[in-house]
């Protein structure tokens, strides 16, 4: 009889956790770099491209395509302007504005290139970060730096926009 009951409850447990639908993860990553010799942080944004286009189609009310053949234009003002306004930077208490350098694809992720002035000693870095938030309620942006020798992360949620960390 136990063994008849153990295989119900196995046969009923792997009906459930196959028939359970697959859960997409919402995750952007950024990195955050120091250069000394040129006085800037480098920031390397990792995120996938149908959730960026789903965000910036919602939020411009208007389809980019982004990364195919029928992209639009416009495409990289739209981009420049919405990490404007979704990702602020502060060191050692004082904004400094992104500037965009470039972006190219790895597979289905978007890659974007930006550099920030930085001065010459970085003790603090506060980083604002809503990307995709109006998208995903469940959006995760996890923030990798490295300054000074010294790595340190934070992961940014709805919850949780903004973060510091002390170098």
């Amino acid at each position: 009889m136990k063994t008849l009951t153990r295989n119900i409850f196995l046969f009923i447990a792997l009906l459930a956790l196959t028939s359970a639908g697959v859960h997409k993860f919402y995750v952007a990553v950024f990195q955050i770099e120091y250069a000394p010799a040129k006085k800037q942080l480098q920031i390397t944004s990792r995120v996938f491209i149908d959730d960026l286009d789903a965000a910036l189609s919602k939020k411009y009310g208007k389809k980019l395509y982004l990364c195919t053949t029928k992209e639009i234009p416009e495409t990289t003002e739209y981009l420049k302007k919405y990490f404007a306004e979704k990702m602020h930077l502060k060191v050692n208490g004082k904004a400094f504005a992104l500037t965009y350098k470039m972006r190219e694809t790895e597979d289905d992720v978007l890659l974007c290139y930006f550099t920030v002035s930085a001065p010459e000693s970085i003790k603090s870095l506060q980083v604002d970060n809503t990307f995709l938030f109006e998208a995903h309620s469940e959006q995760q942006n996890i923030i990798h730096t490295q300054v000074n020798g010294t790595k340190k992360s934070l992961l940014l949620t709805v919850d949780t926009p903004t973060g510091t960390l002390d170098f």
